[in-house]
């Protein structure tokens, strides 16, 4: 059995440790909240993410992250894009051999517009990191670590990686499945999150479940759109890690980019979200990256980028709705010229 440093002790990191303890693996849980640790050491419960749930005794929690990192065969990060840089200068100084870093995080750096594998590759020394590979798919804490059947991705440019960590996690209630394609696999998992916002949007507004439907199919589009320009796998995004997230990610009241759209159709504005979530609203920040995307790509996103005026220019939730159902017509279907200008049948705006 492995031994494995969770960074980051928030719902999902904690979900996962519990995916790991129950496959025999022993878990050193970082975190930085010195009541949050002692509560998970001392009574087995994380009181503030997941307070119903009783953590496995194999998942020991540590406010050190030296002393998390201690002896380790790997390493599951599991923080807010916007934390990534600062927890992994902190991790690097105590990694004394080459560790598999896995990150369950989903997002785009602002301004880099680097995915989440790309930062861990900038932040970690080559010669620290055996392989980066990315875990994602459609999952909420709350049913994982209730044991609830769920499924998801591992992803890397080494296979050998992804095969590794599809091991490490797989039981007979968290399923994992292997994609090579690195880039649709996170470009996937961090623009659902934006269209997850658009969703919660019109459930605030008073819409009905046709334009939920029609958010999402278009939203679907310009997420593929856009990845494809990157040089993903378009099949990719009617996987796991496209079509499946964005389903649960639109469709819950767990989401908390859901719950964050619904309260900004209700009229509330982005500060007073913010402050009412008291977590990281990632899809916020990931419509500023593919905004700045569109504008350097040219790629068409019309969802994003009202999404995107909402959420940074006070334009109202109920206006913005008008200009996307108002918009030009188009075919749903129609040939494109993306890359290097090689026609391929994809979907319009």
């Amino acid at each position: 059995m492995a031994k494995i440093a969770v960074l980051g002790s928030g719902s999902w990191g904690t979900a996962l440790s519990i995916v790991l303890a129950d496959n025999g693996h022993h878990v050193q849980l970082w975190g930085r909240s010195a009541d949050q640790v002692e509560g998970i050491n001392q009574e087995k419960r994380n009181t503030r993410y997941l307070p119903d749930v009783i953590l496995p005794d194999n998942i020991q929690a540590f406010l050190n992250i030296e002393e998390a990192l201690d002896q380790v065969d790997a390493v599951l990060v599991v923080v807010p894009t916007k934390a990534m840089r600062e927890v992994l200068s902190q991790a690097k100084a105590f990694i004394t051999k080459p560790l598999l870093f896995i990150h369950a995080s989903k997002g785009i750096e602002p301004e880099t517009h680097l995915r989440i594998s790309q930062i861990i590759e900038e932040e970690i020394p080559e010669q620290m990191r055996s392989s980066v590979v990315a875990l994602s798919g459609p999952s909420h804490a709350e049913e994982v670590c209730k044991r609830q059947p769920t499924t998801v991705t591992s992803s890397s440019l080494n296979m050998n990686s992804a095969q590794e960590v599809q091991d490490l996690f797989m039981n007979q209630r968290f399923r994992v499945y292997t994609n090579p394609d690195l880039i649709g696999v996170e470009i996937g998992g961090a623009l659902k999150n934006i269209i997850a916002i658009g969703a919660g949007m019109t459930n605030g507004l008073g819409f009905g479940d046709n334009a939920k439907a029609a958010l999402m199919t278009r939203g679907l589009a310009e997420i593929t759109r856009l990845g494809m320009k990157l040089g993903a796998n378009p099949l990719t995004f009617a996987g796991l890690t496209g079509l499946g997230d964005l389903i649960v990610t639109c469709t819950s009241v767990h989401s908390r980019n859901w719950r964050a759209g619904n309260m900004l159709g209700k009229g509330r504005s982005v500060t007073d979200v913010q402050n009412e979530m008291g977590m990281v609203v990632e899809g916020i920040r990931t419509t500023k990256a593919a905004y700045q995307l569109v504008l350097e790509t040219g790629v068409e996103m019309p969802i994003t980028e009202e999404l995107y005026q909402v959420l940074f220019h006070n334009k109202s939730s109920k206006d913005a709705v008008t200009e996307l159902m108002g918009r030009v017509k188009k075919h749903e279907v129609e040939d494109l010229k993306l890359g290097d200008g090689d026609p391929l049948n994809h979907l319009e705006p």
